[in-house]
């Protein structure tokens, strides 16, 4: 027996809007949602945005699916994972069509549905679990007949074949979903060997943020005050309402996070000195939210998936600082002592009219109409400024160079090729940036109210 898929209806109205549309051969676009155990929830689908040239003309009237952008559909994949919250995920690809590329569609959907998870793979700092599921859905909905065909793939399985699966709608789905929120204190230091070639700023702050995620995994987490037993009912001991097992409006449980030693800390310590010429420091609090469907929740599966988002989050700031900086690098230029930069901070803002928020993260001298700007874009999701809600963060980076390598940045160390969509521009193209990095040493101070 297949999986099967519970989607607010609202998303069924979306599809249907693109399937009246005769202008386009095909649509493609992506599927946000929860998996569980027994069934995955869909609450979201998003079209694939235009490119520039797309939008000027009409080219994307084409009836060779060939012509899709498997690098486009993949970098915008991964930019809408950024701004989901916890318990949140890309669930497979759409595509909208016409009857006469039905022959092509399952292999354009297979392809698209393994790149997908391939590019956002490669940002995670955890490990997908045997309880989590690895089967992706490829939705193929025909604009004439409207008739939907639902399959799966096993993305671990590079030899997967479909699987069918059931598509349901359901009414009100998006206001069924439990809220948790904490703020957790983070404070890493990320020590950089003195070897010239392990100078790689962003793979030595992956390489500390990996193992500082291990500690978030480790971590005590209290729902409400109390510690649970992970396979205890969520919801145990809550204000339940008259309508059934429904909990009362948009519930949110307030979370705290215990930081612990090591499981290991008994053991003998295999901790070898090292020759460092720098470091990276990360300091501050994280305002981090979740959620999870109000089908029997499990306190193992809500602490997951809040977890996954304390990780997500600071990875995410780190990763988007760094495109900044490499996008606004000034060539030639000298190095100071010391130079400060600002984190980008959380800003949520609801989707489809749901108790459901998704997320973004902006600069300082970014306003609220860029965000509004980018959230259409990314999410298709027109929303009001009034609905931004920007997390209460202060966030400053230090960079402080070791003396050696003062003066002009070196330009040859490391040559990165980098595909992305802008994040401070009209997203209405991708850009490949070749930028080389020197193999400095950096301190980031990371403050937070």
């Amino acid at each position: 027996m297949g999986r099967s898929y519970f989607v607010d209806e609202v998303v069924g109205q979306y599809l249907s809007e693109f399937a009246a549309t005769k202008s386009k051969a095909f649509i493609t676009g992506l599927l946000i949602g929860q998996c569980s155990q027994q069934r995955d929830y869909v609450l979201l689908a998003i079209r694939t945005p235009l490119k520039e040239e797309e939008n000027k003309s009409n080219t994307n009237y084409s009836s060779d699916l060939s012509n899709i952008d498997e690098e486009w559909a993949t970098a915008h994949a991964t930019q809408v994972s950024r701004m989901l919250p916890g318990g949140l995920l890309v669930l497979g690809v759409f595509i909208i069509a016409v009857p006469e590329l039905a022959k092509e569609i399952q292999t354009t959907l297979r392809k698209l549905v393994f790149s997908v998870e391939k590019s956002i793979a490669k940002k995670r700092l955890w490990n997908i679990s045997g309880e989590d599921g690895s089967d992706r859905v490829a939705l193929h909905l025909c604009s004439v007949t409207k008739k939907i065909i639902c399959r799966t793939y096993d993305v671990q399985d590079p030899k997967s074949t479909a699987k069918p699966a059931d598509w349901k709608y359901q009414n009100g789905l998006s206001a069924s979903w439990l809220s948790l929120e904490c703020t957790t204190n983070a404070n890493i230091h990320i020590p950089l060997p003195a070897t010239l070639a392990s100078h790689d700023l962003e793979k030595n702050t992956r390489n500390g943020l990996v193992r500082w995620a291990k500690q978030i995994e480790e971590a005590v987490f209290l729902i409400n005050g109390q510690v649970k037993d992970e396979d205890a009912d969520l919801l145990e001991g809550q204000k339940k309402s008259t309508r059934g097992n429904m909990p009362s409006a948009t519930q949110s449980l307030d979370v705290r996070v215990l930081m612990q030693l090591s499981r290991n800390s008994n053991s003998r310590s295999t901790a070898t000195v090292q020759v460092c010429s720098g470091s990276i420091n990360l300091k501050g609090a994280l305002k981090c939210k979740a959620y999870i469907h109000n089908n029997k929740p499990k306190v193992k599966d809500a602490v997951k998936a809040l977890k996954r988002d304390i990780i997500n989050t600071l990875s995410d700031r780190c990763e988007i600082l760094f495109e900044d900086l490499l996008m606004n690098e000034t060539p030639g230029k000298k190095n100071s002592e010391r130079e400060y930069h600002t984190l980008p901070c959380r800003v949520f803002a609801p989707i489809s009219g749901s108790s459901v928020l998704l997320c973004d993260y902006k600069f300082g001298d970014e306003t609220a109409g860029e965000i509004r700007e980018r959230f259409l874009e990314m999410l298709d999701q027109a929303v009001q400024t009034e609905d931004l809600h920007t997390a209460e963060e202060m966030n400053t980076v230090e960079i402080n160079p070791p003396k050696e390598l003062q003066g002009e940045m070196p330009q040859k160390r490391l040559t990165k090729e980098m595909v992305l969509l802008k994040l401070h521009q009209n997203i209405g193209a991708v850009i490949a940036v070749a930028v080389a990095i020197s193999a400095a040493a950096f301190s980031f101070n990371y403050f937070s109210d």
